[in-house]
């Protein structure tokens, strides 16, 4: 095979020992996959406590062969020569009785209900490096829909049985909806079932049908979906270059006075970034440059040396599909337009396309959908910021940035000076955006504790609380004091 070979794992939703039609499916596409040199695991629900145990001591005793950290990639050994490995990954409490038995060994039916299944494809799919989780009827409560949530790699999600299913599209839909949006790819076994599903849950469904054709279709389907990742090496010659560089503490999103929900002077932020240590600071104003432009300015009029290096940025609102900011800017870019025209904005400045907390539901956030439209234009992806309240969002941009292999950054989207830091990236000095980029690719992020509750209470009161005659006199004080060299209130 010319093309290099997938590590996929298949998730079915119904015991393996089954007569069921989406088991007999993977089965017959997994065997071939495995024979054009992929690397397939299977893995199923059973009835057997007993394959269940021995399938769980395996994994367990790969985990020691690999030291218990990292990959465990003997799983994967074996299985691309026509022969997937099949894991049992937790026993079920079967639904089938009487007339549903032949309704489920035709494809439909609700499935079975997982035991303690969580657990082992959690620690499964964190631990194998895989390509591709393919998962059959994800609908919850099932194996597949447990392995969408925990995947770390693209997803592709196969619909077979043209079955309305009231727990997902009518009492669940909004949840279902929004966790189908975590697929990259999704098939329908039928025309029937791509007409069913886009009514509930649009979106593009292409047909595999369950014939001789179905693997070259979907390795095909796969090829499409993997070209999509980043090229995580960059530019050696530029890593070697700046391999001799020194190391800078680096924020990546904050804000000024010059955002309408922030009262920090720029003066009180340039004297708050030297006294955390910062060697770079992003200035990701909303809608506005004045004020990054403003910081650099007197950044580098000031005697300190070296001057706090500052980023012209813009956290941009566009017109329905969330926020992105351009860094390494140097006009304003106007709120209110498309997703795709404001990244082509930030690109005809030389701009770097960074999107911050993308799956922060309580923000202006892109959807996945609209992310994977822009996927070749995203320079970096935000995977922590500390203001984020549910700590999944920010797990789900670490996945989203893992297995597009995109460059991963953070800052703490600091509204108030007090926050400034607390998230930082250490990386090599550099100067333009291409050297940051490379730099960042290499980059560790740091983090510490901080209240979300403390920094949001100093927002509120710096801001809403406060009168805006003692909001100037406030001010005014803080900037006398930043620039007299003391510490700011």
């Amino acid at each position: 095979m010319a093309d290099p070979p997938f590590s996929l794992a298949h998730v079915t939703p119904y015991p393996w020992e089954a007569e069921h039609a989406v088991n007999a499916h993977i089965a017959r596409v997994g065997a071939e996959l495995s024979a054009r040199g992929h690397r397939v695991l299977i893995l199923a629900p059973s009835r057997s406590p007993e394959r269940v145990r021995e399938d769980r001591k395996m994994l367990r005793a790969a985990r020691e062969r690999a030291g218990g950290i990292g990959s465990v990639g003997s799983l994967l050994e074996g299985t691309d020569a026509g022969t997937p490995r099949v894991i049992a990954v937790g026993e079920v409490l079967d639904v089938q009785s009487g007339a549903r038995s032949n309704r489920r060994r035709a494809g439909g039916g609700v499935g079975s209900l997982p035991i303690d299944v969580a657990r082992t494809l959690q620690e499964l799919l964190g631990a194998v490096e895989l390509d591709f989780v393919h998962v059959h009827e994800p609908f919850p409560p099932s194996a597949s829909s447990v392995a969408l949530r925990h995947s770390r790699a693209l997803n592709i999600g196969s619909f077979h049985a043209p079955t309305e299913r009231l727990l997902s599209t009518v009492l669940a839909k909004r949840f279902v909806s929004t966790f189908f949006g975590r697929l990259d790819a999704r098939t329908a076994s039928l025309k029937a079932t791509a007409k069913l599903m886009n009514k509930h849950f649009p979106g593009d469904y292409t047909l595999v049908r369950d014939d001789r054709n179905a693997a070259e279709e979907l390795e095909a389907i796969y090829r499409a979906v993997a070209a999509c990742r980043h090229d995580p090496a960059g530019d050696p010659m530029l890593r070697k270059r700046l391999a001799r560089r020194s190391l800078i503490d680096v924020d990546l999103h904050m804000h000024t006075d010059h955002s309408s929900d922030c009262a920090t002077p720029v003066e009180v932020l340039l004297a708050t970034a030297r006294e955390q240590g910062l060697g770079a600071i992003a200035i990701t104003d909303h809608n506005e440059i004045s004020g990054a432009l403003l910081a650099r300015e007197q950044a580098e009029a000031s005697s300190t040396n070296p001057p706090v290096k500052v980023i012209v940025a813009e956290e941009v609102k566009t017109a329905e599909q969330g926020e992105v900011i351009g860094l390494f800017i140097e006009e304003k870019i106007p709120r209110g337009l498309t997703l795709a025209e404001t990244v082509a904005e930030i690109k005809r400045q030389g701009g770097l396309v960074y999107v911050p907390h993308p799956f922060d539901r309580m923000h202006s956030v892109p959807d996945y959908q609209h992310l994977l439209t822009i996927l070749d234009d995203i320079d970096a992806i935000e995977v922590f910021n500390p203001r984020v309240a549910i700590g999944a969002f920010n797990e789900e941009a670490v996945r989203f940035a893992a297995k597009y292999r995109i460059v991963a950054g953070a800052g703490s989207d600091s509204h108030v000076a007090q926050g400034l830091g607390s998230v930082r990236i250490r990386m090599r000095n550099f100067d333009g955006p291409q050297e940051f980029l490379q730099s960042l690719r290499d980059a560790d992020i740091l983090t510490r504790p901080s209240s979300l509750l403390y920094v949001q209470a100093l927002k509120f009161l710096e801001t809403r609380a406060t009168p805006a005659p003692a909001r100037r006199a406030r001010k005014a004080r803080r900037v006398k004091r930043a620039t007299d060299g003391r510490r700011g209130s």
